[in-house]
């Protein structure tokens, strides 16, 4: 099968440090030409592939300050893919609506993978291409209200083997908390958690521009480099580690988060989580087996005396058989060949085969 995967621009392939789209195209294409389908990855040109990669820039935009205008380079790096649209089999975006236009203007399929929220704006053009064959990361990601075409939810994976094992938390014990220092993460929630439960709180993440106002006000003041520590941006070594030693990593989100890679990335290394139940939490998280979930602070405050009763190889073992590589290409393979049949079905004749 020849397949086109359309990767954002802002970071590369797989990202170094912060990056959860990346990541998982990254791990989805590799595995794809493991299994013997010729794909084309549009992405960064700093992006590791081992697909054909195709790249309208030699770097992830976030690395270049010349760039002002990043909505320019998506628009070219869309006109390449959608030009060349005859030489595969099916469009894989995971570009979010920026596609819709693009897609509708060609005989070959696109798929489209939600990694994001529907707003007010989006939705307008989400509800203008609604026709188009989506995909969701979870089911709780799905608006029903917008009458999108879901053909399937295909859960995020890991490779589970790049994340070492941690048997035992680190003595004395400390928690983690790991994504985008935001409020939507809960940033300031785990802080609330930390202090009121006496357990140091290691923190790693990315500031991004428009959340600096809130690090600056609500998060700097409170670290003191002994009970809240901030470690800056963490790679992937630096995550495994800073959460395969912690006690429990916090997930106090206050938004309907569509996956949270960082919950299976710290199972993954036998770590348990604490977790708001918002979004697609209780569709990732196990209560009572991988880690706890919760409604308020208190409950979570309550909950991490609990930690020590939950196994962590069981954290581990959950993940390797739920959200491994082969259980998320099944699932997408599965969609190709859904789309490709319908699109038989049309047309009466054979497309799509190896």
């Amino acid at each position: 099968m020849k397949i086109a995967q359309i990767a954002p621009l802002w970071e590369r392939v797989p990202p170094p440090a912060y990056g959860g789209i990346e990541l998982v195209v990254g791990l989805l294409t590799d595995e794809l030409v493991a299994r013997g389908h010729e794909v084309t990855l549009f992405a960064s040109g700093d992006s590791l592939t081992s697909a054909k990669l195709e790249s309208i820039h030699p770097q992830a935009l976030r690395l270049d300050a010349s760039i002002k205008e990043y909505n320019i380079y998506e628009m070219l790096q869309l006109a390449n893919v959608y030009e060349r649209a005859g030489e595969f089999d099916l469009i894989h975006s995971h570009m979010g609506c920026v596609a819709l236009p693009y897609s509708k203007l060609t005989q070959t399929p696109t798929i489209h993978t939600l990694h994001g929220i529907f707003t007010p704006d989006n939705e307008k053009m989400f509800s203008h291409a609604k026709s188009q064959p989506y995909v969701s990361i979870s089911n709780a990601q799905r608006e029903s209200r917008l009458g999108l075409n879901h053909v399937a939810t295909v859960y995020n994976s890991i490779d589970v083997s790049a994340h070492h094992f941690f048997p035992a938390a680190d003595e004395p014990a400390y928690m983690a908390f790991l994504g985008r220092i935001s409020p939507e993460k809960g940033t300031h929630l785990a802080i609330e958690i930390a202090k009121a439960t006496g357990i140091p709180l290691k923190m790693a993440g990315k500031v991004d521009p428009f959340d600096v106002e809130y690090f600056e006000e609500q998060i700097k003041p409170q670290i003191d480099g002994e009970l809240i520590q901030f470690l800056g941006e963490a790679d992937h070594f630096m995550k495994n580690e800073l959460m395969g030693r912690a006690f429990v990593t916090l997930f106090p989100i206050t938004w309907r988060e569509p996956f949270g890679l960082v919950t299976i990335e710290s199972m993954a290394a036998g770590t348990p989580v604490i977790a708001m139940n918002l979004g697609s939490v209780p569709e990732v998280v196990v209560d009572g087996l991988s880690g706890y979930i919760c409604n308020t602070v208190a409950e979570c405050i309550e909950a991490v005396a609990k930690v020590p009763a939950l196994s962590r190889t069981a954290c581990r073992d959950y993940v390797a058989n739920r959200f491994g590589i082969e259980q998320m290409a099944n699932g997408y393979e599965a969609v190709y060949q859904q789309i490709l049949a319908e699109k038989f079905a049309r047309n009466g004749h054979l497309v799509g085969a190896k």
